[in-house]
């Protein structure tokens, strides 16, 4: 299969239309990588909507669930940011915002003053107890018309896409 440009007379491509390119794209590469993109903002902005009453960001929501699937022994602060959707977010200072809230607390344990452990308290645990189904319902309208065989699918390609990417 080539790569080719989509020919100038082809109708606009869905995406195309959303961020109102006139000229076709360089590739279909291109055009895939941009979709995933422009997919991935859309989500983000989504999942900002629902967090936002919560005085949550995505970032800060991703942290309180890594630390509730950690359990009691909580984990260190780089292991939770090797775990977050997006490694590169500043992740002392989510913890900061967070420990301030009372939704995380943070100890140093070990004689390596540089390793700080930091676990869920009850406050964020309750608070994920009433996310979870707003978020859940949001999940499950991600693409209500895929079967779950090409949810299934997606998931397959996206991990080729990640991997190619490394």
């Amino acid at each position: 299969m080539t790569d080719e440009p989509r020919p100038d007379t082809a109708p606009p491509s869905r995406l195309q239309a959303e961020i109102g390119q006139t000229r076709p794209f360089g590739s279909a590469s291109q055009e895939a990588m941009l979709s995933i993109a422009r997919t991935a903002s859309v989500l983000d902005r989504t999942i900002a909507r629902y967090l936002a009453p919560f005085k949550l960001s995505p970032a800060q929501y991703n942290v309180l669930r890594i630390l509730r699937g950690a359990g009691p022994g909580g984990l260190p602060t780089l292991a939770i940011r090797g775990r977050l959707i997006d490694p590169s977010a500043a992740i002392t200072r989510l913890i900061d915002k967070l420990e301030q809230a009372g939704l995380v607390r943070r100890s140093r344990e070990s004689e390596d003053r540089r390793e700080v452990i930091c676990r869920i308290t009850p406050d964020g645990l309750a608070l994920l107890e009433r996310l979870d189904p707003i978020v859940t319902a949001d999940d499950n309208r991600l693409a209500p018309d895929l079967s779950p065989a090409e949810l299934r699918q997606l998931i397959d390609l996206l991990d080729r896409v990640r991997e190619n990417l490394r």
